[in-house]
């Protein structure tokens, strides 16, 4: 499944042969997750769409206008991030219960893993902001060290790898101490993730970094320059 601007969902079951499905809403959407039988997919202006089988869409009340920037589902709960430090969190992807995050920076990654959610973010003011929560629900600010934002974070081979501006990636084993590692570009970076025993990340001019431990990574040929602005890895 993708989701794009003025409201686009596309599904398909091969990744060859794609069908544009009706959102019912002109919004971007930024993210989509799935968890509990159910797609929810997030986007600007408090946007939340949920789905029992991605085709049919139904628009849920988020309580909030701000620009959603990261959604996932673990732990029997779903956690939503975005614009001015906003957490909202569903059992169902139905209702929806805001949380405190002890920030107002705008938080644009979010993942899980080693038992822990991860969100991350950043902005004009404030740079590097990494938040930690066991339960999704109490959150705890962590110093990453980094003077960028950070704009994307995954999970895999018991390694959490964050990224952002300027080729920036740090790495943590739980979440709370983080190290700078050497990207070897100086682009922006959006997306990142974690599959086949390989952290993939992207960048605005069609670079792309693989790593086996997140720690050294090597540039790959995209054949494009244009702007990627995320990856993911299907099973």
């Amino acid at each position: 499944m993708s989701v794009g601007n003025s409201g686009t969902i596309l599904t398909s079951s091969d990744g060859i042969t794609w069908t544009s499905r009706t959102s019912g809403t002109s919004e971007q959407l930024s993210r989509v997750t799935y968890g509990n039988s159910t797609f929810v997919a997030v986007g600007i202006n408090g946007t939340i769409l949920t789905s029992s089988d991605g085709i049919t869409w139904t628009s849920r009340t988020s309580g909030t206008s701000n620009w959603i920037g990261g959604v996932t589902y673990a732990n029997s709960i779903f956690v939503i991030v975005g614009e001015n430090g906003i957490i909202l969190t569903s059992s169902d992807g139905t209702s929806w219960d805001n949380k405190t995050s002890g920030t107002t920076t705008d938080l644009s990654g979010l993942t899980y893993g080693n038992s822990t959610f991860i969100a991350v973010g950043g902005d004009g003011a404030t740079y590097g902001t990494i938040l930690t929560s066991s339960d999704g629900t109490t959150w705890t600010t962590k110093t990453s060290g980094s003077t960028y934002a950070n704009w994307g974070t995954t999970y895999g081979n018991s390694t959490f790898v964050t990224v952002g501006p300027s080729g920036s990636i740090f790495t943590s084993s739980d979440g709370t101490t983080w190290t700078s590692r050497t990207s070897g570009i100086t682009n922006h970076m959006w997306g990142v993730t974690y599959g086949n025993n390989t952290f993939v990340t992207v960048s605005y001019v069609g670079d792309i970094l693989t790593s086996s431990d997140g720690i050294s990574w090597t540039s790959r040929t995209s054949g494009t320059i244009n702007v990627l602005n995320d990856v993911t890895y299907k099973e």
